[in-house]
């Protein structure tokens, strides 16, 4: 007897603009039968897939948002109901993505699932402010890290000791980790780079140092990516 399940998908959206998907992640969404999508992919993105049955499952920081638990069961009925199911994330799906647990779901409900990944913000940020993350003689390891936590989870304690960090949904968090970085010896002067909307038509790129930082973000109202570490002084 034939499998009745579908297959799901699990896309990088990549960091915002439509173009930046992946031509794999473009094809195969063009193909579904339903998309599982995130508050941050864009209108352009879901043109990709006018065929589809789009079902949003955003998750954003501080607001309301469709808990991980439910976006397992969505996927899993999506998945009992349709040939291809893709589930578009922002990014790539492996980093801050909440991968394990869809994976898990999917796992245990015995449906077949492939990855396609996505340009990580990381990079896509370093190509809009045009500064690599690491440098000859100045940066040779990178940390991406978030302070976002789930519910009941302690906040981070202790930040990466690498050349150059970068901080995922760094907003309202850029202060503190400021402050911890000031506190265990870092230079006020760090150079910092901060990219709002990272990729989208209302992007824009703050160069700032890290005494700055600690002052917060005011000035920004998107999602942002935080970049600190002497590989991203101005050349």
């Amino acid at each position: 007897m034939a499998d009745s399940k579908g297959k799901v998908y699990l896309i990088g959206a990549g960091p915002g603009a439509a173009d930046l998907i992946t031509v794999r992640g473009a094809r195969i969404l063009a193909q579904a039968d339903a998309v599982l999508h995130d508050a941050l992919v864009t209108a352009d993105m879901l043109a990709l897939c006018p065929q589809a049955e789009l079902i949003p499952v955003g998750k954003r920081s501080g607001q309301r948002s469709t808990a991980q638990a439910l976006i397992n069961q969505l996927l899993v009925d999506a998945a009992g109901r349709h040939r291809l199911v893709v589930r578009l994330k922002g990014g790539d799906p492996m980093l801050f993505g909440r991968a394990d647990e869809e994976l898990r779901a999917l796992e245990d409900a015995g449906i077949a699932y492939e990855i396609i990944p996505g340009i990580t913000a990381a990079l896509a940020a370093a190509a809009s402010a045009r500064r690599p993350l690491t440098r000859r003689g100045v940066a040779r390891s990178v940390a991406l890290f978030t302070s976002a936590t789930a519910p009941g989870e302690p906040d981070i304690v202790t930040l990466p000791h690498c050349d150059t960090l970068v901080q995922y949904m760094g907003g309202r968090e850029a202060m503190v980790t400021a402050r911890k970085l000031l506190e265990r010896g870092q230079s006020p002067d760090t150079p910092v780079v901060v990219v709002e909307n990272c990729s989208l038509a209302d992007e824009h790129v703050f160069q700032l140092r890290l005494a700055e930082l600690e002052t917060g973000l005011a000035a920004c109202s998107g999602p942002v990516l935080v970049l600190i570490g002497e590989a991203l002084a101005a050349r």
